[in-house]
């Protein structure tokens, strides 16, 4: 399943919007139906607005009905593996703390992989029970 996460994230690596950094990042991601969804960096001149490859995998998977993910494989054209940003690591344990994350390079393939879960990356992420509370019906009842 790793050369075929690889072989996904390599197809798309040439999309990248990447004019102002020219750090090109492509994502494979993995459901638990097994499904692949892929995404490409799109960088904006307002960095802020600026888009992950993780981000845009995990987003499409979203709208296609998708919530649940097995692993996501993030592939860079870097001398070593880079592992999602701050945003990406939150938005990657909003659905588990059990996600595996596959660093990998262009030149490396799936011979220079870094994997860590989530939790690894990110061991105090927001919990996901932080904002529940009673509804105002359940409270007035």
């Amino acid at each position: 399943m790793m050369e075929k996460l690889y072989q996904m994230a390599l197809g798309v690596f040439a999309h990248a919007y990447a004019p102002y950094s020219r750090f090109q990042v492509a994502a494979a991601l993995r459901t638990a139906s097994d499904r692949i969804f892929v995404g490409c960096n799109v960088e904006n001149l307002s960095f802020g607005a600026t888009l992950c490859a993780e981000r845009v995998a995990i987003s499409s998977a979203i709208t296609a009905g998708e919530r649940q993910f097995k692993e996501i494989l993030i592939l860079t054209d870097t001398p070593r593996p880079v592992p999602p940003c701050g945003l990406c690591r939150q938005i990657i344990s909003e659905f588990g703390s059990d996600i595996l994350i596959h660093s990998t390079t262009i030149n490396g393939g799936t011979a220079d992989i870094l994997t860590v879960s989530i939790e690894q990356l990110l061991p105090l992420s927001l919990p996901h029970d932080l904002l529940q509370r009673p509804s105002v019906h359940e409270t007035l009842s």
